[in-house]
């Protein structure tokens, strides 16, 4: 137990990822039930997510495990409002773990897609992969000052790994300060892609910073409305990109909405070889994380 704030998150899982053993809920409780415990951190579970970890005893004893409603009784709906600011005297959460089968209905019923919009208007987390899960777990570690978990040495060695960075316009300063700010990390993967004028741009930011003139930084695919997230889905899907950096902006409505959610799928369709972060916030606090992590 160490001495930092309380770290609270709201946690689900859709039917896939609970009901039978091995799924991605108990995967993710094997690889991380140590550091949840080490850090103390509290969950708080949507009824049928919170009977199945009951059920396999992986945090048995653990007092951070707090039940919610189930889905149908407003369980989802009850995570959205607690990771606003304040209400009701309420701590607000820190984030949200749910982890999502693409192809569930419920995936998509409001209150899901509200969970996350409200995590990316706060600045906080929303994981919905396994991948996302161990490794969020793990940054919330090294952001508290603990030693680095040597069984997931392999999941930072980004010289075997390929990374999306694409920002809605709103947002593509942003990207490029980011990029700015952690370029040796960002530089640490072995490729990097990107869509329509976000990569031009982090491509002269790259080449400003001495980065080889004859060589793109950033491999430039088509804007999200051409089909450059589509591309970069289907990298996803065959295994040849694990992670996907996306500043979306939450507050604007998008003609290519139907583009987006289908990269979002993508990635949760590999949900234990792929991770996506959504907001500034939440992507310099990764990055300030593993910065220190040796390959």
């Amino acid at each position: 137990m160490t001495s930092n704030p309380i770290l609270r998150f709201g946690l689900a899982a859709n039917r896939l990822h609970h009901e039978t053993y091995g799924a991605a809920l108990f995967q993710w409780l094997e690889q991380s039930a140590a550091g949840i415990r080490e850090l103390g951190m509290e969950f708080y579970t949507v009824g049928r997510t919170f009977d199945a970890i009951e059920r396999s005893d992986l945090l048995a004893g653990y007092g951070g495990l707090v039940r919610y409603p189930f889905g149908r009784e407003g369980g989802l709906m009850k995570l959205v409002a607690r990771v606003t600011e304040g209400g009701n005297g309420a701590e607000s959460f820190d984030g949200a773990i749910y982890l999502i089968d693409p192809v569930d209905p419920s995936s998509i019923f409001p209150e899901a897609l509200a969970l996350k919009r409200q995590c990316i208007t706060h600045g906080r987390p929303f994981v919905s992969t396994l991948m996302g899960a161990i490794e969020w777990v793990e940054i919330e570690r090294l952001c508290a000052g603990l030693a680095p978990d040597p069984a997931l040495k392999s999941l930072f060695d980004f010289s075997g790994q390929t990374l999306a960075l694409i920002a809605h316009d709103a947002l593509k300063d942003n990207m490029v300060a980011f990029a700015d700010q952690h370029f040796q990390v960002l530089s640490r993967f072995a490729g990097r892609v990107g869509t329509g004028t976000t990569s031009g741009r982090l491509n002269e930011l790259a080449w400003s910073r001495g980065w080889p003139r004859d060589t793109p930084w950033v491999q430039p695919y088509l804007s999200g409305p051409l089909g450059g997230d589509a591309q970069i889905a289907e990298l996803v899907l065959e295994r040849r990109c694990q992670r996907v950096i996306f500043f979306e902006d939450p507050h604007v409505a998008r003609q290519h909405e139907a583009d987006i959610q289908l990269l979002e799928r993508a990635v949760r369709v590999v949900t234990d070889k792929a991770a996506c972060i959504a907001s500034p916030a939440v992507a310099h606090k990764w990055a300030g994380a593993v910065r220190p992590l040796k390959a």
